[in-house]
């Protein structure tokens, strides 16, 4: 298992890289700079600027140099928050992103979990269509449409939730990871409906069946393991995704956390804000990717075996 482990990493070793220096130089190539605006800066001020941010060097010279401050852990400075680290800002709206995801994925569980399991269970039925539409319907409305319709419908008509806002109030909560979740609970319903009537019509549970198990027995104790293996690899992708993807959840209901951040960035062509988002995030689908794959092969008896023979 260490082994496996280990040569994951190092085959994401260069998939990172790659990450690195596509967004280092795309990001030189857009048009602009971090210090220009609409107010005319002095030229000395700006050779200043880029003085002090390392921007006068040869690009190579900057890559490099970037390289081996990222070594070193160190995102580097932030051109559009004074005295402050990419580091730092990282710190500050990380949790409230991992918070906001954290409550999507449980949503999307939940409520594509147990969706995908009674449509598995009422195959070619209204209970099995009815989800199953409704997956649909999660799957091709964007977050940037469910988001305002709900709080136009909840927050605005019903007064039941806050339309924006994220404090202390459970509340605040309920409508960002509700459009977060949305799409995702769809996947998981339909996985978990195609991982179910997989497992339904193998042998074992008509063997279980047969010897006069209750229904509910068969289902809890035989046929879910199996059915919601494919739930399990999904889990991993799509918490990095949740983390990765916030931006317009976290924009539309003015969450404070991480996507702020990054969205300002791209506005204000913050080069290091940038960069150390994209790494950070890329560094965390893959971590959740090789726990996923960890995860999903201990459930599976002979890829475990497997595992750990190869060990």
């Amino acid at each position: 298992m260490i082994r496996f482990v280990v040569v994951r990493i190092f085959q994401a070793l260069p998939v990172i890289l790659a990450v690195i220096t596509a967004t280092f130089f795309l990001i030189r190539m857009a048009p602009g700079g971090p210090f220009d605006s609409e107010k005319a800066v002095m030229p000395e001020v700006k050779a200043a600027l880029e003085a002090q941010y390392k921007l006068d060097r040869p690009i190579l010279d900057q890559y490099f140099s970037y390289l081996a401050d990222l070594g070193e852990g160190d995102f580097g400075p932030s051109f559009k928050y004074p005295g402050r680290s990419v580091n730092e800002l990282i710190a500050a709206g990380m949790p409230v992103t991992a918070e906001l995801g954290f409550y999507a994925l449980i949503f999307a569980v939940i409520v594509g979990g147990l969706s995908g399991v009674i449509a598995s269970l009422h195959p070619n039925t209204w209970r099995d269509h009815l989800p199953m539409t409704f997956a649909m319907i999660g799957i091709c409305v964007p977050s940037f449409l469910l988001g305002p319709s709900l709080m136009l419908l909840f927050g605005v008509h019903l007064d039941w939730f806050p339309v924006s806002g994220w404090g202390d109030i459970p509340g605040d909560k309920v409508l960002p990871s509700i459009t977060l979740g949305a799409a995702y609970a769809a996947y998981v319903s339909r996985l978990s409906r195609a991982g179910m009537l997989e497992v339904l019509s193998q042998d074992y549970i008509r063997t279980a069946r047969a010897k006069g198990l209750s229904e509910w027995r068969v289902i809890t104790q035989h046929a879910l393991r199996g059915g919601l293996m494919p739930l399990v690899a999904f889990l991993g992708p799509a918490f990095a995704g949740l983390l990765s993807g916030s931006f317009v959840v976290e924009t539309i209901f003015q969450v404070p956390g991480l996507g702020r951040f990054y969205v300002q960035a791209a506005f204000n062509r913050d080069y290091t804000m940038i960069l150390g988002t994209t790494i950070f995030l890329s560094t965390l689908i893959v971590i959740f990717n090789l726990m996923s794959d960890v995860l999903a092969a201990w459930m599976n008896p002979r890829l475990r075996s497997e595992l750990f023979n190869y060990d």
